[in-house]
C-alpha cells in the first residue's frame, strides 16, 4: 500500500477552495506541489483539466511595448548559429541575442542524464497507451501515461490526433503523466522561470503544439517555420529538448542559422505541403547558413516562430530520436486556433 506524505491531503483541500473561487492558476500550482510529493493519476487528470479551464481566466497584459525586444549589435553574425550557450550561462540577454540574431540558442546539457532516462520510458508508455487505446483498451486502464484529451465546446480533435501520432508525435496533454514530468522538468532546469521572463507574462502553451515524439528514419522533413500556421501578432518561444544524440546516426534538425524577419513563401517547388518551403527558397533566404548541429541527450534547442528548419534525415542513420517540443506564447498573443492551456 502506498503512503501518502502527510501535507498532501490539506493541499488538495486547498486546491479544491481555490478551484471554486475561480483561482485556478493557484490551484494548479497547489496541486503540483501535492503531486510532487506524492504522485497521483487523478491528480494529474484533473491538472490538465485545470490548465485548459483557466486560460479564460487570464487577465490581459500587453507586456513588452516592443516586440520582437531590440537586441544591441550590427545583427549579422559572424558565424551561423545556433547560439551555443552553457546552461549555466543563459540569461534572458543571452536568449534574445542568440534568437534575434542567430535564430535560435544551443543549450547543451541542460536535461540531466537521469531525467533523460526517466523521459524516453515515459514517451514509450505514452506510445504504448495510445496504441492500446487506438485499438479498443479502454482509457481507463491506459491513463495516466495515455488519456485522450476533450477540450471544452465540444471541440473534436480526432483526426488531428491520429494525423499527429502517424507523424511519430503524441499531444502531451494525452499523457498526463508525461505532461507534469516535462513542466517538472522545465521547472527544475530554470527554463520556466526564463520562458516567463522572455514574453513578459506567464505564459500558456498548446495541446496542438506540445508533443512527445519518436522520430523514425521514414519521417518526411520538410523545411518549415511555425508562423506559416500559428499566425500573425502572436509571442512565442519553443523549447525543443533532444533525449537521443541526433544529427549523425539519429534524424536530428536543419536549421537556418541567421535571424529570419518575416515567414517566407510556402507552397513553393520541392515542398510537400502549401505551408512548407521549397529548397529554392530554403536557399535564397539562408544566404549560406544551413547548418545540422550535433546534439546529445539532454540537449536544449530554443527558437521562435521564424526560425527555418526541418527534420534532418540521412540514409546512413540507423536510430530513432526521442524528443519533447513544447511551444509556449504570451496569452495576450496567443493564437487563435490553438488549444490553450496555461502554464
Amino acid at each position: 500500500m502506498t503512503t501518502v506524505h502527510a501535507d498532501v491531503p490539506p493541499l488538495l483541500a486547498r486546491a479544491d477552495a481555490l478551484e471554486a473561487e475561480g483561482r485556478r492558476r493557484e490551484a494548479i500550482d497547489v496541486l503540483s506541489e501535492a503531486n510532487r510529493r506524492h504522485r497521483d493519476a487523478e491528480v494529474e487528470r484533473r491538472l490538465v483539466r485545470l490548465r485548459h479551464d483557466a486560460f479564460a481566466e487570464i487577465e490581459p497584459s500587453q507586456g513588452s511595448s516592443t516586440w520582437p525586444p531590440e537586441v544591441p549589435g550590427d545583427g549579422v553574425p559572424s558565424e551561423p548559429g545556433p547560439l551555443r550557450v552553457a546552461p549555466d550561462e543563459l540569461t534572458l540577454e543571452m536568449l534574445r541575442h542568440g534568437i534575434l540574431r542567430y535564430g535560435s540558442v544551443h543549450v547543451p546539457g541542460a536535461i540531466s542524464p537521469a531525467r533523460v532516462t526517466g523521459l524516453i520510458e515515459g514517451i514509450d508508455r505514452a506510445f504504448d497507451g495510445y496504441d492500446a487505446h487506438a485499438t479498443g483498451t479502454p482509457a481507463s486502464e491506459t491513463t495516466p501515461w495515455f488519456e485522450p484529451f476533450k477540450p471544452t465546446g465540444g471541440r473534436s480533435l480526432g483526426i488531428r490526433r491520429k494525423w499527429t501520432r502517424d507523424g511519430s508525435g503524441i499531444w502531451a496533454p494525452d499523457s498526463p503523466r508525461m505532461l507534469f514530468e516535462l513542466l517538472e522538468t522545465l521547472e527544475q532546469v530554470g527554463l520556466a522561470r526564463l520562458i516567463t521572463t522572455y514574453l513578459g507574462e506567464r505564459p500558456a502553451f498548446s495541446m496542438n503544439k506540445c508533443v512527445l515524439r519518436k522520430v523514425s528514419l521514414d519521417t518526411v522533413g520538410d523545411w518549415h517555420q511555425d508562423g506559416a500556421f500559428l499566425g500573425d501578432d502572436i509571442r512565442a518561444l519553443n523549447v525543443w529538448i533532444t533525449l537521443s544524440d541526433c544529427g549523425r546516426d539519429a534524424p536530428g534538425l536543419d536549421v537556418v542559422g541567421r535571424r529570419l524577419d518575416r515567414v517566407v513563401e510556402t507552397g513553393t517547388e520541392g515542398s510537400h505541403f502549401d505551408w512548407s518551403v521549397g529548397q529554392p527558397v530554403v536557399d535564397r533566404v539562408a544566404e549560406g547558413t544551413v547548418v545540422r548541429p550535433e546534439f546529445e541527450a539532454g540537449d536544449v534547442l530554443l527558437f521562435d516562430e521564424l526560425m527555418l528548419h526541418r527534420t534532418a534525415l540521412d540514409p546512413s542513420m540507423t536510430h530513432e530520436r526521442h524528443a519533447i517540443e513544447s511551444w509556449f506564447f504570451a496569452p495576450s498573443y496567443y493564437p487563435d486556433d490553438q488549444v490553450p492551456l496555461a502554464y
